[in-house]
């Protein structure tokens, strides 16, 4: 069976994927508060890679850059139900609730999971049910159920403010040490130039000056020599790797890989 997507809300979704594996690499422009029901899910970025399981709770910051595998596990689907956190909504929020105030340095993006804390369980238990509905959820009641999770976040989380009240844009960045951490993510490259706050021209010509190379060129190299290491001193398998650097085809990195290297990376 294929993908099934419902929606109750348009912040509020279930998603099931039953005989199938689901790939994609990220960037959201919302936070997502994700409870998985059934299955596993792993979530690749530049320096780790983290699984989470049946039960857990995940919050997933807009504006990071990661690989996100979704898996059946144990004969059952892929099952989540995953909240929109939109910025708007959290700026209405923080108008009538004062943010925390903010401590040390404030914290960049990052992913967090909250495992099977009781009130976050709660949350999702009263959600169910209104996926037996024919009709969508009021507005009215909708908005009731995520300003519940956002309390429930800052109950559960001490310091989450730093994250759901932090509304900037990016900003210009080093664009060489972010590509050089981030390459592996298959983006279009308006993506890669709005996280190092640059338009597309002006992204593509930085790229220029700091690699003398174009941007697709590079990447193709950087990934392919990854996915070599992976294969040679890592002793994985060309299928184990070809999803977490970048490529979306395990034939068309075959090709890719033979043609860079001069041999199969199926070759021992």
């Amino acid at each position: 069976m294929a993908h099934q997507l419902q929606y109750i809300h348009n912040d509020i979704k279930r998603s099931c994927f039953e005989d199938m594996f689901f790939k994609a690499d990220v960037l959201f422009e919302d936070h997502l508060l994700v409870w998985l029901i059934s299955g596993e899910t792993k979530i690749v970025q530049a320096d780790q890679t983290h699984v989470f399981g049946a039960g857990d709770t995940l919050l997933f910051p807009r504006h990071l850059l990661a690989t996100v595998l979704n898996y059946p596990k144990n004969g059952l689907s892929h099952q989540s139900v995953t909240m929109h956190l939109r910025t708007a909504r959290l700026k209405e929020y923080y108008q009538k609730n004062e943010a925390s105030a903010v401590t040390g340095l404030v914290r960049q993006p990052a992913f967090q999971i909250f495992g099977k804390h009781p009130l976050l369980k709660s949350c999702l238990a009263s959600l169910v049910p209104y996926f037996e509905l024919k009709e969508n959820l009021p507005e009215a009641l909708a908005s009731l159920k995520i300003e519940e999770a956002i309390h429930i976040l800052r109950a559960v989380e001490p310091g989450i403010d730093q994250v759901l009240a932090n509304f900037a844009e990016p900003g210009k960045i080093d664009l060489a040490g972010f590509m050089e951490r981030n390459y592996m993510f298959n983006m279009p490259m308006e993506k890669f130039g709005y996280l190092t706050g640059r338009s597309l021209t002006t992204f593509k010509r930085d790229f220029k000056n700091a690699f003398q190379n174009t941007p697709q060129k590079w990447l193709t190299r950087k990934r392919l020599e990854l996915a070599h290491y992976q294969i040679r001193e890592k002793h994985r398998k060309p299928s184990e790797v070809y999803l977490e650097t970048g490529f979306e085809n395990l034939s068309h990195f075959g090709y890719a890989f033979k043609k860079h290297f001069g041999y199969s990376p199926n070759r021992q």
